[in-house]
């Protein structure tokens, strides 16, 4: 990575990782080190007169991030050298009105045309923009034809549109077109106060709302220098890792639900459901929701729940396993998810990307151990990483990761230790302030950096993983039959919501 020195004489922020301002000859610099693949992208956000991007050095697992000045509401275009940043701007613009300044793509990303105003991020007034047709990109060759879906889909799920280029069945380019679930959610940070602010990062992604909680809480305690009491980290562990065993059972049958294996989905949706219960029982929130606060939590374990908890882990594990056996010895399921949606491992380098879709090709990243927070650091347990890159491999990240839920929860219910759950915030919050958090979710890792000034948020920017998953997606299914698209779709399971923002 580039030399502190040559970024500033000192850092503006140093907790947890270091922000710098720089001149345009660094922020090409950090451009040509992402290209090469030294660093990967970790976020790409922007306040009134400065763009920021953070960045992730593998080899040294350290972040930081770089700020530049900008010039008549311009900065010089990352995605016009390294594609994983073209959406970040686009949306970016949409957002703010704040131009990059070469980017190869400048049509519209979340703004489609339907806002009450334009940039709602921008300092000042806009007038709403006339909408304007969104053009596709165009079907080139013979016997070629596009095939539309969406935004509104079967079932109960969230809306986004996809435009297939097929040669019959198969599949040239997948093109997706987001952003019909966009709820204003940095537009409605600004202006809170750091408590009330805490139900907003809860609700970006619903199945994500302890990871989001907890993104945010961490965020703002760095800014505040202070740390939530211990018992509070490793009840937050306790909701994350319920969170994270929901989420997985859910998707591995939904899966198996997609290859025509229902039997399998509604033995896993059953293990899902048992774990919402359980998580009410203990946290009075089927989700967990609005107990992660700034301080620590509101809600507290008690040696009842901890017990029924503790009594449902081995039979519900045994279970599990019988789950994963039936799954593994079934011909015709593995026949569809192995060699499916093959993703490459520099592709998922080249784009940073995390969760059981990096890791199931290669990239060997989890929040909580390479950048070790608590109370993982003083925890035992593995990460899985495979080099298939298939919807089988994504299957199989997921067991794994399971399989150590299972042993980080007994783990979390022995060593959990007494005393307070929260940390009273003073009354009285004087300047400015920044603070940022990067925790695993179960999708992959959510990045928050936010900007308090007298205990008000100026900006706050939540980064999901689904902003470099969606991506790859598109690029998996070329070569697979549109009928597979499900399958492979639900193997990634990106946010919709998170992502929309």
């Amino acid at each position: 990575m580039t030399n502190p020195k040559s970024l500033s004489s000192d850092p503006v922020t140093k907790a947890p990782w270091p922000r710098y301002v720089v001149d345009t000859i660094v922020w090409h610099i950090m451009i040509d080190q992402l290209v090469e693949g030294s660093l990967s992208l970790c976020g790409l956000w922007a306040e009134s007169d400065k763009i920021h991007m953070s960045v992730y050095d593998e080899s040294a697992s350290d972040i930081k991030i770089i700020s530049l000045p900008l010039e008549d509401g311009k900065y010089p275009s990352v995605s016009s050298r390294h594609p994983p940043a073209l959406r970040l701007e686009r949306a970016l613009y949409d957002m703010s009105g704040i131009i990059a300044v070469g980017c190869p793509d400048t049509r519209p990303w979340l703004d489609h045309g339907q806002w009450a105003l334009s940039f709602p991020l921008a300092d000042g007034s806009f007038i709403k923009k006339t909408p304007s047709e969104y053009v596709f990109l165009p079907v080139e060759g013979d016997g070629i034809h596009q095939i539309p879906v969406g935004p509104i889909h079967a079932g109960i799920i969230e809306p986004g549109h996809f435009r297939f280029s097929a040669n019959g069945e198969t599949v040239i380019r997948l093109e997706e077109r987001l952003g019909y679930v966009h709820k204003g959610v940095e537009k409605l940070f600004q202006g809170k106060d750091v408590i009330s602010a805490a139900k907003i990062a809860g609700r970006i992604s619903g199945d994500s709302t302890v990871a989001y909680a907890l993104a945010y809480a961490l965020a703002v305690e760095t800014a505040l220098e202070i740390k939530a009491p211990e018992r509070a980290q490793w009840l937050r562990a306790l909701m994350a890792e319920l969170e994270r065993l929901a989420n997985h059972c859910g998707d591995i049958g939904a899966v198996c639900n997609d290859a025509a294996f229902s039997l399998l989905h509604a033995h896993f949706g059953v293990l899902r459901e048992e774990v919402l219960q359980l998580t009410e029982l203990c946290f009075g929130h089927r989700l967990s929701m609005d107990v992660i606060c700034p301080g620590g939590v509101s809600t507290d374990l008690t040696p009842d729940a901890a017990k029924r908890l503790e009594e449902w882990l081995e039979p519900a594990e045994k279970r599990f396993n019988k789950l994963v056996q039936v799954y593994d010895d079934c011909a015709s399921l593995k026949n569809r998810t192995q060699n499916t949606g093959f993703v490459r491992e520099d592709l998922v380098r080249t784009y940073g990307v995390g969760g059981f879709v990096g890791r199931a090709s290669g990239r060997n990243f989890d929040a909580r151990k390479n950048l070790s927070y608590s109370p993982y650091d003083q925890l035992t347990f593995d990460v899985t990483v495979l080099n298939a890159g298939d919807v089988n491999a994504r299957v199989w990240v997921r067991i794994c990761e399971v399989t150590q839920v299972f042993s980080l929860l007994r783990q979390l219910l022995m060593k959990l230790p007494s005393g307070a759950i929260v940390y009273q915030l003073p009354e009285s919050l004087v300047g400015d302030r920044e603070g940022m958090a990067i925790v695993e979710g179960f999708r992959g890792d959510i990045f928050m950096w936010l900007h308090i000034c007298d205990g008000r948020l100026v900006r706050c920017y939540a980064r999901d993983p689904s902003w470099f998953q969606w991506p790859l997606l598109e690029n998996c299914i070329k070569g697979n039959i549109v009928a597979d698209f499900p399958l492979c779709n639900k193997s990634f399971n990106c946010s919709y919501s998170g992502h929309d923002g």
